[in-house]
């Protein structure tokens, strides 16, 4: 999901070097996935037909992606080098400097390529409009032509995201685009200290999210609509929970919200929102013996081990996103 965008968009490539290469992130399709598992499209057809489902439409979907990545690959102008990267791939992908990232697929694919650049811009496309919603994907294949001349003449508009940053004591770093959550892997209660703003509390509760400003119509808001709800629901003013508004995507903090506080003789419910800045970053201790997990915009195996004794500090990351917006 994403908040509002910075109010002031930075034109062009801002000095970087100019593009040597276009990195085209895309995702296996359902049709691609169903072939994986069982061998031939007729076999998929099959399977989808038995079970009451469309495969006609898996099918069509499909072909327009395939005719979105191959519009974005004929756009690319001569003597740039082209490479073509499936999603799961990009841990492995050494990024350059002189990259531009093209990504071709949903929203949640521009947040998961984002994590592994290092300032190099993202050139979002959506395949699909007619079933994709593209918060984040201002560019059809039929508008990505010009887009890319803008971005390569040094014209294009590029909106800056703040990511967050999570941090273990040993070392250990997580990056997230939308939200970062802490917690237990499995729906039991998480056990930790929680240490914000010079005050610390033993806490047992549901999890702990952090969100950015693109995250900020998500799960945040989600858990502002139902403290609404709740609220209103026994007769009591929901107050600026019911007209909470998004974090522009350039921001300078982030927001934590406690999920189902547990108060008993060991635990309390005296910190369960605020803000993250660069100067007041977030810390807790875990205190589960297992299954303690730290992981990222909503994908758990993009995670750290967060168990008993370690010590987790979460902040604004120190490089942001970059995204063509223009």
């Amino acid at each position: 999901m994403a908040g509002k965008r910075p109010e002031t968009d930075r034109p062009g490539a801002g000095g970087r070097a100019a593009v040597e290469r276009v990195v085209v992130v895309r995702r296996r399709t359902e049709l691609e996935e169903l072939v994986l598992r069982f061998g031939t499209p007729g076999q998929a057809r099959f399977y989808l037909e038995h079970a009451g489902q469309d495969f006609e439409g898996v099918r069509r979907r499909h072909e327009r992606h395939q005719r979105a990545l191959d519009a974005v690959l004929g756009l690319v102008p001569q003597g740039l080098r082209v490479q073509v990267v499936e999603r799961e791939l990009l841990p492995e992908i050494h990024f350059l400097e002189t990259d531009l990232v093209v990504t071709v697929g949903p929203d949640g694919l521009v947040v998961n390529t984002a994590k592994y650049l290092d300032g190099q811009p993202i050139l979002p496309v959506n395949p699909d409009p007619e079933h994709i919603d593209g918060v984040l994907l201002p560019f059809t294949p039929e508008r990505l032509a010009g887009a890319m001349t803008r971005f390569l003449e040094g014209r294009a508009r590029l909106a800056a995201v703040s990511l967050a940053e999570a941090r273990l004591d040993d070392g250990q770093t997580l990056l997230a685009f939308n939200d970062l959550f802490v917690g237990a892997r499995s729906h039991v209660t998480a056990r930790y200290e929680i240490r914000h703003g010079g005050r610390t509390e033993t806490q047992a509760s549901s999890g702990v999210i952090v969100s950015t400003g693109a995250g900020s119509t998500g799960w945040l808001r989600s858990v502002y609509a139902g403290a609404a709800g709740l609220l209103a629901a026994l007769g009591a003013d929901p107050g600026p929970l019911a007209a909470m508004e998004p974090l522009p995507w350039d921001t300078s903090r982030l927001v934590f919200a406690v999920r189902e506080p547990f108060p008993s003789k060991t635990t309390g419910t005296g910190i369960v929102h605020g803000t993250i800045t660069a100067d007041e970053p977030l810390e807790l201790v875990s205190h589960m013996a297992e299954e303690g997990v730290v992981f990222s915009d909503g994908i758990e195996r993009d995670y750290l081990p967060f168990n008993a004794g370690s010590r987790l500090t979460i902040g604004l990351a120190g490089r942001k996103a970059h995204l063509v917006v223009g």
